[in-house]
């Protein structure tokens, strides 16, 4: 064993960011007497097979732009097995994924991408590809088809379950970083159909439970433009034939069937462009290098101008050579078919290059245009006719990397800055009010807790129904973050009006991201109730992470801010924030003072909402207290406000914290009752934390009863929904129960 120091190892409760990890992670290293790298691996290999030692070496290093928590946690393991200290670091370590930014913004689908073009050559390796089981790799060069050959590939299976991710593995934009391992497996899932509260927050446990839900299934994974092998080494699954693609060769991923995929042969780029065997079309795939990616756009330029000659295509494009002395063959046919392009269509081509997200609707096209949806869809059908645009989806566009870049390159030496800028705030503003809009249908009660806009002149979608909004965000919810991320103006608005999504669908990573932006953009823009807002978010979603000393602090520092202002439905929501924070520290006293504060405030300004979720939360502190007839008053004039409203949530809510307070009074069969209708209410809106929390009180009312086998079923039921939505106090509670009534959970039911 190599010898530790005398002092404590380094404590990594302090992270928040990679490079922090990194440091100190080296300085633990340090600690237990720097063990080479070579003896690091031996130790980590026991727990993960075949792990390298440049892959261990790499966790050490700074500029890393994501972890895999697995590997991180067995070198600490390796320097120091203590549990206690290993259960710090998966802490830390889950804090700082929560707060990655854009590498956590990833767009997954839950089938795949169209295969509506005609597919040329490549059958030496979809007869390879038809035959793979296990995980496949296809690498090649940018442009080469690699997308398009899995896809096709796809397509010809038979799977019953088909998953689609772009990895981001070598986006132009520095600020679409590679796709976080992490994030990745939170589309999966949900895409399979797991609840939000059940999706755990660990690497780990994700992948796990991502292994889980394919069992048995007939599934296909496609991981398109991947890294590197620790971005895809969690994504694997072996009950399901796992497609890679990469400009890498990922020698280290072991893999059953490889594809290296080269340029077309002259017979491919013939059968591409047409069949023609003439002298021009030779000059016209020669000048394109035989690239698939060029010869596709070359080929929809021809397919446009059905008065040119092949070779009057050969001739321009040897013209375009000499002139620009573009080589590049992709560059070439861009070049060309860029020129030919009429003026607005040329416009949007690079202004989409622009776009922060991973791909955009024909909404954000005519954004960007300052046109009518009308002839922005007709310039979108046209550009991807011509290949210059694609459409994985109906109604959902994307910019191959390489036109991506082009593009952008061509709208910064050609377009005047101004023009540019408009464009993006028009985007912008499109997101923000679409957004709100959204938020209107979705939640109409607490429409007046979102930021007052300005009218505006922008075309949206129609977000009326809820149903639709909802879907209208799930879509869009990367985007959202991104906009926040690159434009600090509308980084607070939106914000503000999209805390209620972010924080029911359980997206805390994206929830620090835009809370974050919106702080720094309101600091630097002197937005003192920015700021308020910003710093209260924040709060909470530390305080749903377990971090309550930040969540204090934060929401300390906004409640300042707020009486700075005069604002009392800040001030309001600030006190009743903090009151649920010092009941989390176990300090009754002063979370029923901040509670009360709150709840008067609320009452003063009309405010029904925050009364009706004041007096939920009071009543919880006042059964801590053993104030039980008081808290059940305020449970039922909870109820009332709530049904009023039709606040489905508030009223499963209050019906469950009626029940708790019921069973303590002794009235237990209207504590069933309400407990009944509050496990039903979170069943039917997807809300299995509330679920298991009513569950648990059910499971206290059956005991009281007597009724103790249906009790211990409860429990152990409630028992697997805390597990499956990582959430301690709520198992500790069935456990507890468990234990007392002889039924202690030595082996917890399979969830």
């Amino acid at each position: 064993m190599t010898k530790e120091s005398d002092s404590p190892p380094p404590d990594p409760d302090g992270c928040h960011t990679l490079d922090e990890l990194a440091a100190t992670l080296r300085a633990l290293k340090s600690w237990a007497g720097d063990p080479t790298f070579d003896t690091i691996k031996t130790r980590v290999n026991t727990r993960l097979p075949s792990t390298g030692r440049g892959t261990i070496a790499d966790c050490f290093r700074d500029g890393r732009r994501r972890i895999n928590a697995e590997l991180l946690l067995a070198i600490v393991a390796a320097l120091h097995d203590n549990p206690e200290y290993l259960a710090r670091w998966r802490r830390a370590i889950r804090v700082t994924l929560a707060e990655t930014q854009a590498a956590a913004q990833v767009r997954v689908l839950a089938g795949l991408p169209g295969d509506a073009d005609p597919f040329v050559g490549r059958e030496p390796h979809l007869t390879a590809l038809d035959r793979a089981t296990g995980v496949c790799v296809i690498t090649g060069m940018a442009g080469v088809g690699k997308t398009r050959l899995a896809v096709h590939a796809g397509h010809r299976r038979t799977a019953g379950t088909s998953l689609f991710v772009d990895l981001r593995g070598f986006h132009p934009d520095e600020a679409q970083p590679p796709a976080d391992p992490a994030a990745v497996l939170d589309g999966f899932l949900r895409a399979l159909g797991v609840p939000a509260r059940q999706i755990p927050h660990d690497l780990a446990a994700r992948s796990a439970l991502f292994r889980e839900q394919l069992a048995g299934r007939r599934a296909l994974v496609i991981l398109d433009n991947a890294a590197d092998e620790e971005q895809v080494r969690p994504l694997l699954c072996p009950d399901a034939l796992t497609v890679v693609t990469s400009r890498r060769d990922l020698a280290d991923l072991a893999s059953a069937t490889r594809v290296d995929l080269d340029v077309f042969t002259p017979a491919e780029a013939a059968q591409l462009l047409g069949n023609d065997t003439s002298e021009a079309l030779d000059r016209v795939a020669r000048r394109c290098g035989y690239l698939p990616l060029a010869l596709t756009i070359v080929a929809g330029q021809m397919a446009a101008t059905p008065d040119w000659t092949v070779a009057d295509h050969a001739d321009r494009l040897e013209e375009r050579h000499r002139n620009y002395h573009l080589d590049d063959g992709v560059q070439l046919a861009l070049h060309l078919s860029d020129q030919r392009l009429p003026p607005a269509r040329r416009t949007l081509l690079r202004r989409l290059a622009g776009h922060p997200g991973q791909d955009f609707d024909a909404y954000a096209a005519a954004a960007l245009l300052d046109a009518d949806l009308g002839p922005t869809e007709e310039h979108l059908r046209r550009l991807t006719a011509e290949h210059l645009v694609q459409q994985p989806v109906p109604g959902r566009f994307v910019l191959h990397d390489l036109v991506r870049a082009y593009a952008a390159e061509r709208a910064t030496d050609e377009e005047r800055p101004t023009d540019r800028r408009a464009a993006q705030t028009r985007l912008y503003d499109l997101y923000l009010y679409a957004a709100a809009a959204a938020m209107d249908a979705l939640h109409p009660a607490e429409k007046h807790r979102r930021p007052t806009l300005p009218p505006h002149a922008v075309r949206l979608p129609e977000l009326d129904d809820p149903k639709a909004a909802l879907h209208w965000l799930d879509t869009e919810r990367s985007t959202l973050v991104a906009v926040c991320l690159a434009s600090p103006a509308h980084a607070v608005p939106l914000a503000a009006t999209i805390y209620t999504y972010l924080d029911n669908g359980g997206y805390p990573a994206d929830a620090i991201t835009v809370h974050s932006a919106a702080r720094e953009a309101a600091v630097a823009n002197d937005d003192a109730a920015g700021e308020a807002g910003a710093l209260i978010n924040l709060g909470v979603v530390f305080w749903q992470l377990g971090r309550n000393a930040e969540a204090r602090d934060r929401m300390s520092e906004s409640l300042v801010l707020f009486r700075r202002l005069a604002d009392a439905r800040g001030e309001a929501r600030a006190l009743g924030n903090l009151g649920v924070v010092y009941n989390a520290f176990g300090d009754q006293e002063a979370s029923a003072e901040h509670h009360a504060q709150a709840l008067a405030k609320f009452v003063e300004i009309g405010d029904r909402v925050g009364e009706a979720n004041t007096l939920t939360n009071l009543g919880d502190v006042y059964v801590r207290m053993g104030r039980v007839p008081e808290a059940a008053g305020h449970h039922r004039r909870a109820l009332e406000l709530f049904r009023a409203l039709n606040h489905r949530g508030g009223e499963a809510t209050a019906l469950t914290n009626l029940g708790d307070a019921d069973t303590r009074l002794g009235n237990l069969a209207e504590a069933l009752d309400s407990l009944d209708r509050a496990v039903a209410i979170f069943g039917e809106l997807g809300e299995r934390y509330g679920q298991t929390c009513a569950l648990n009180g059910r499971a206290e009312a059956l005991a009281a009863l007597g009724r103790n086998p249906e009790a211990i079923t409860t429990y152990r039921l409630a028992l697997g929904l805390a597990k499956l939505i990582d959430d301690p106090a709520e198992q500790s509670r069935a456990r507890t129960a468990l234990t007392a009534l002889g039924a202690p959970p030595v082996g917890d039911p399979p969830t």
